[in-house]
């Protein structure tokens, strides 16, 4: 359950989800949000994070605090530019504790030059963690095992890759992130993650904080990952665990839900791109774990 908590910079207010907190400075009162005006009673925008360094070299990212290529900025900058002849603003923003996505949502902002707004972060919206395979080449990978069982990795429901242990290369650096302080100890951190584990960590943040917000009226952007929105995406339009493997989701291309008084989408997701941009960009998501 989601407990509040009044912070003393500045009046802000702590976000709790669960015994792990989540800085939310902003409070229902003061936040002036609006309902969309259009289809639905509510609508939620949401944008994978631009293309990483690592996302550029094809390499399992996972919870590795991998910064935006330049590729993923001017991704960046064009979704805001798209946020911005959409006209489309916010009271509201989540975001993961990874550099990737809040680089993401901060460039989007300023394209968009929209107003500040409170920005949320918040572990559960991480990227799945990838375990053993952080680090490694997608397409070597995948010729040394197989397509096939990269696919599973990456893609099924319920099968995690292989566990990180401590001796991995870069066990230390995410297990010490002091960001990480006062939200997971180190025996909590996951040592990997199948998509039903992520959906796990991450549906009770949507649940308990994002979800209030939309009914309160509010206007909500998230700026997180491939899986942690697939999650959401899988929980809005209720697809199924095998279904769920062939949705890709581009980097830096906003999508938007409509919804109904239940936050049940009135149609399935829409890109706020050009058609054929966006199937190149999925495609070439589905593309990175294949060998070459």
């Amino acid at each position: 359950m989601l407990a509040l908590a009044r912070n003393s910079w500045c009046g802000q207010l702590l976000c709790r989800v669960a015994n792990i907190e989540a800085r939310c400075p902003f409070s229902k009162s003061s936040s002036g949000g609006k309902q969309a005006e259009k289809k639905g009673k509510y609508r939620i925008v949401m944008v994978r994070h631009g293309e990483s360094e690592w996302n550029q070299k094809n390499l399992f990212c996972g919870w590795f605090d991998a910064k935006l290529s330049e590729k993923g900025q001017q991704e960046a900058c064009a979704a805001g530019k798209a946020l911005k002849d959409a006209k489309i603003e916010f009271d509201v923003a989540h975001t993961s504790v990874l550099t990737r996505a809040q680089e993401t949502l901060r460039a989007a902002l300023k394209s968009s030059e929209h107003k500040k707004i409170p920005v949320c972060t918040t572990w559960r919206l991480n990227e799945r963690h990838y375990g053993g395979l952080t680090g490694l080449n997608k397409a070597e990978t995948a010729k040394k095992f197989g397509e096939e069982k990269v696919k599973i990795w990456r893609r099924s429901f319920d099968t995690p890759p292989p566990p990180m242990e401590k001796d991995h290369e870069y066990y230390a650096c995410i297990v010490e992130d002091p960001r990480y302080k006062d939200q997971l100890k180190p025996e909590e951190f996951p040592k990997s993650e199948s998509l039903k584990l992520t959906i796990e960590r991450t549906l009770p943040y949507w649940n308990e904080v994002i979800v209030p917000q939309i009914k309160d009226g509010m206007r909500v952007l998230i700026a997180a990952h491939g899986n942690s929105l697939r999650g959401v995406v899988k929980h809005l339009e209720c697809i199924s665990d095998k279904d769920i493997m062939s949705l890709n989701l581009p980097t830096g291309i906003p999508f938007v839900y409509e919804l109904d008084e239940s936050l049940k989408p009135l149609a399935t997701l829409k890109f706020l791109g050009d058609p054929e941009t966006v199937k190149k960009a999925m495609e070439s998501v589905a593309n990175q774990g294949k060998a070459k």
